[in-house]
Parts: structure tokens; sequence; C-alpha cells
């Protein structure tokens, strides 16, 4: 398995990264025929199919669409069976009454917080791999 499982290594060499866009979640159906779209996420639930995406695009497909956010992603290979990494983040932020929508990718964690939060997230993310 390759990326960083000690968790205290992961934290203390964690560097964030604010992207470009401000992110919505939406949904489709389960019958629906999948959208034309690159979105940053889509996963297939028995409800129907997830979608992170540019809030412009979701309004361009006429989607309904919640959580209009930031995508911020943490500069650290962790392992993907790395233990307590995003549970940590996720409690240090909810400290700061914040909540998070945490994606794991195969090498890095996206976080995605609530749009006007971001630059809070990004001071609580440092001062957190500073310690």
């Amino acid at each position: 398995m390759s990326g960083e499982t000690n968790l205290d290594e992961l934290i203390r060499s964690m560097s964030a990264a604010l992207n470009d866009g401000l992110y919505v979640f939406a949904t489709v159906a389960p019958d629906h025929k999948p959208l034309t779209i690159t979105p940053r996420m889509m996963f297939q639930e028995a409800d129907g199919t997830t979608y992170i995406l540019l809030k412009s695009e979701a309004e361009s497909l006429g989607l309904s669409y919640e959580f209009p956010c930031r995508m911020i992603t943490l500069n650290i290979h962790s392992a993907l069976d790395a233990v307590g990494f995003i549970a940590r983040i996720a409690t240090e932020l909810a400290k700061h009454d914040m909540g998070v929508n945490p994606v794991s990718g195969f090498f890095h964690d996206h976080l995605f917080v609530p749009d006007g939060r971001q630059h809070d997230a990004l001071a609580v993310l440092k001062n957190m791999s500073n310690r």
C-alpha cells in the first residue's frame, strides 16, 4: 500500500491548497441517464447518483443543488487505510462550528467546506500542521 499511514506525520506534513471554483452537490434519480459532464466526483447510491460539480455547471444543466462549497486539497499522499486522519481534521473543524464533506482520492484527500468559510478552514488546517 502506498501513502503515509502515520497520523502524526500526516498532520505535521500536510499543506492545504484552495482550488478555484464554487462547487455544489446535486443528485439525479437512479433511472436518469448519466450526465455528459466531468464532475469533480460522482458516486452512485441506491437512491440516485451524487455529483459534485461547479455551481455554474449545475445551473446550466437545470439541476437542483445544495451546499455551495469550496474545495481544499490536502497536499500529503495519505494511504487509503490511514487511520484517523480525516476524523482528526473533521473534529478540529467541528470545534470551529464548520461542517465538512471529505472525499478521498487515491493520492490526496479533499475537503468541501461551506462557501465563505474556506479561509477559516485553511487557518485551522495550518494551525494543526504547525502544532
